[in-house]
């Protein structure tokens, strides 16, 4: 699914800042309590550590909720929808208890009934064991398949359909694709996919080179 989320690649935002030596971990207090309860939450609506399920809520807020809130504001939205989905809070719960906060006496709707998911990590972390032999060797000719999956995906939209060559192999992982949505883990080989940037943008692009780490199933061999 393309979403708010997905904007690599593309244009209308402005110039790139590279990052500040000095700049803090957390700016203000704040966000170290909003990092916090985003992890958290993700682990209580999830049942367990399942980051692809988290990337996939945030890629689903709304402009406003994804943008304007800032990039810690944005984890707290992602954590509240993961949260309500699962049941673990109310539709509505947290602007009651806002209100409230502010001296609105409101009531706060009744606690409902959690519904987590069936989930259960095999292992820790996302780097996984396949048995099945890489489909593709470095230097091989490869094309990000053209699609537009309808749930959670780590393939670029930038990069759909494009050309480029496989640069290394690295270690093999946990399917994005699956894991978002509870449906397995369906670990596969991940590649080091090199484009070039006029192959992706036009041939009066700035000429340089762009390497994406890309799963297997996401890749095709182009003639």
């Amino acid at each position: 699914m393309s979403g708010i989320a997905d904007m690599g690649g593309t244009s209308g935002w402005g110039p790139a800042h590279p990052p500040r030596r000095d700049e803090p971990v957390f700016e203000e207090p704040w966000q170290g309590r909003a990092f916090a309860l985003a992890i958290l939450s993700s682990r209580v609506a999830c049942g367990g550590v399942n980051t692809d399920a988290f990337r996939h809520a945030l890629e689903r807020l709304d402009q406003a909720a994804y943008l304007d809130d800032g990039y810690y504001g944005r984890w707290l939205n992602g954590a509240e929808l993961m949260l309500t989905e699962s049941a673990v809070l109310a539709p509505g719960a947290i602007e009651a208890r806002g209100r409230n906060l502010r001296g609105e006496h409101v009531e706060e709707p009744p606690v409902p009934e959690p519904a987590l998911p069936d989930y259960a990590s095999t292992a820790e972390g996302s780097l996984r064991s396949v048995d099945a032999a890489p489909a593709f060797a470095v230097g091989r000719r490869v094309r990000a398949r053209d699609i537009s999956p309808p749930g959670h995906t780590r393939l670029p939209d930038y990069v759909r359909g494009h050309i480029g060559f496989v640069e290394s192999l690295r270690p093999a992982a946990v399917l994005p694709d699956t894991n978002a949505h509870f449906l397995g883990e369906n670990p596969q080989h991940v590649y080091s996919v090199r484009f070039d940037s006029r192959e992706l943008w036009g041939a009066d692009a700035e000429a340089f080179a762009l390497t994406v780490e890309m799963y297997e199933s996401y890749l095709e061999t182009a003639s």
